[in-house]
C-alpha cells in the first residue's frame, strides 16, 4: 500500500498528512504543485475546484486530507 499525495507549497493540510504517514512510517510519495505537476494536470486528474492536498492510495481516490485521516483509522493504519 503506497500512499501518493498531490500536495502544493505552504498548505497546512498538506503539511499534516506527510507529517502524520512520516511518523508512522508509511509508504508514500509526494508530488508538489510547480515541481511535478501543473495545476492543469491537477484540475484534469481532481476536477475543477478540487483542494489541497489531494490523497490516493494504489489507484483509489481517497480525497482530501480528512477523507485520507478516516482512511488510515479504518484501516487501523493509525490510533
Amino acid at each position: 500500500m503506497t500512499f501518493t499525495v498531490y500536495s502544493k507549497e505552504g498548505c497546512p493540510y498538506c503539511e499534516k498528512f506527510i507529517a502524520i504517514i512520516e511518523y508512522e512510517e508509511i509508504k508514500h510519495v509526494v508530488y508538489k504543485l510547480g515541481r511535478d505537476f501543473t495545476k492543469a494536470q491537477f484540475i484534469a486528474e481532481f476536477g475543477e475546484g478540487t483542494t489541497f492536498p489531494q490523497i490516493v492510495v494504489d489507484d483509489k481516490k481517497l480525497g482530501g486530507c480528512k477523507e485520507a485521516i478516516e482512511f488510515l483509522q479504518e484501516s487501523k493504519l493509525v490510533v
